[in-house]
């Protein structure tokens, strides 16, 4: 009986040529995505090291209370969060309805429950935290690519010693919207479309927040697509930018039965309407003209220097991209009446306000900026103690 033997036969030299490409562009990946860790491990570093400061703080005067700190860290909004990743959205049953909250965040707990052998309570910290670190990353990206290393990882820092910077450890979105707003930002300044239109449409999800990223997104692609730059790559970040947004507007819309569904549950159900800013300055005034709690002076505090700080963005000429982010940012937020305890809190995405701040540490050199960051870690360290502790209301 004949023996009859098969061998593969060679690859043609177009096949050859094709996957010898494939596997230098694939080596090439690997060895940018090597070098762009490796460049992120101190500012990923340091964000960790005074994010854990500030966690020690909360879990020991916790425990010393008789508290969780696991409760603690999911409370208030946290609770919304958690209750919309268990069961879903409560369907408009009550004019207060947790569909006030974007989808994003608790969708994302509710995947990784399916793996995690910890809890949901547990999980929903994990991904928070997970998320703040992807923020961290993102702002050092930006601070690198513009000013160098040293103002990366300064920007890093500085995003982990805000005073309201407990919120990055806490099962909230804030974290998570910040990760993606900053490397929405990073794609843009540096042309990479899909990218940016990608993560934008998924910043959409997070946060109602987006309103001020996907214009940003919307009037760059615009300007590539007038200069009659990268072909149709513009076009569809363009179109890809508001959808996330958009299609959850569209969705509450629907179970509402009102197209303006998500602006009436804010308003009629959480107090929370655009007002120019009115209810901003006459709750400000009664703030600085009475004995007010801790924590509303450091918000009108943050207020101010958030102001302060944009002008001296727009004074540094930082790419009109971030300008602009900034800009909407903190018009939507200082704009809307209600919740005037929590505008410091909505203000931690607005990250691009720190880079002046970074700027001049870096030059300042590094014992000047050790002291200044090392005196920030501690106050907020305390604070956030005091935010879960001692104050009553939502961070």
């Amino acid at each position: 009986m004949a023996v009859v033997t098969t061998e593969e036969s060679p690859p043609s030299g177009q096949d050859a040529d094709t996957s010898t490409t494939a596997l230098r562009n694939r080596s090439a990946f690997t060895r940018r995505l090597g070098a762009a860790v490796r460049g992120a491990v101190p500012a990923l570093a340091a964000y960790t090291a005074v994010r854990v400061l500030g966690l020690l703080v909360v879990y020991f005067w916790a425990r010393s209370a008789g508290e969780s700190p696991f409760h603690l860290l999911t409370k208030n909004d946290g609770f919304y969060y958690l209750s919309i990743a268990q069961v879903g959205y409560d369907g408009f049953a009550q004019v207060q309805s947790d569909m006030a909250f974007f989808p994003l965040y608790p969708g994302l707990v509710a995947a990784a429950d399916v793996l995690s052998p910890v809890g949901v309570r547990k999980t929903a910290l994990l991904v928070g935290t997970a998320a703040s670190l992807a923020a961290a990353w993102g702002l050092y990206a930006i601070g690198n690519h513009l000013y160098g290393r040293s103002v990366g990882v300064l920007l890093a820092v500085l995003w982990g010693v805000l005073p309201h910077a407990v919120v990055e450890s806490m099962s909230y979105s804030e974290g998570l919207f910040t990760a993606l707003a900053a490397w929405t930002l990073y794609a843009l300044i540096r042309e990479r479309w899909l990218t940016a239109g990608v993560v934008c449409l998924l910043a959409g999800l997070a946060r109602p927040t987006a309103s001020a990223l996907i214009p940003v997104v919307g009037l760059a692609a615009l300007v590539a697509i007038v200069r009659r730059r990268d072909s149709w790559r513009p076009w569809l970040a363009g179109a890809l930018a508001p959808l996330g947004w958009l299609g959850y507007l569209a969705w509450v819309g629907r179970q509402t039965g009102r197209v303006d569904g998500w602006f009436h549950i804010q308003e009629a159900g959480w107090g929370s309407s655009f007002d120019f800013g009115v209810f901003l300055v006459q709750r400000g005034r009664e703030v600085l003209a009475t004995a007010s709690a801790l924590q509303l002076y450091v918000v009108t505090g943050v207020c101010l220097v958030a102001i302060m700080l944009f002008v001296l963005s727009v004074l540094d000429r930082q790419p009109w991209q971030l300008l602009l982010y900034a800009g909407l940012l903190l018009v939507t937020t200082l704009g809307t009446a209600g919740y005037y305890h929590s505008k410091a809190r909505f203000l931690i995405p607005a990250f691009t306000l720190l880079l002046p701040v970074a700027v001049v540490l870096a030059r300042a050199g590094r014992a000047r900026a050790i002291t200044v960051v090392v005196t920030l870690a501690i106050f907020s360290a305390y604070y956030g103690g005091y935010l879960l502790m001692v104050w009553d209301r939502s961070p």
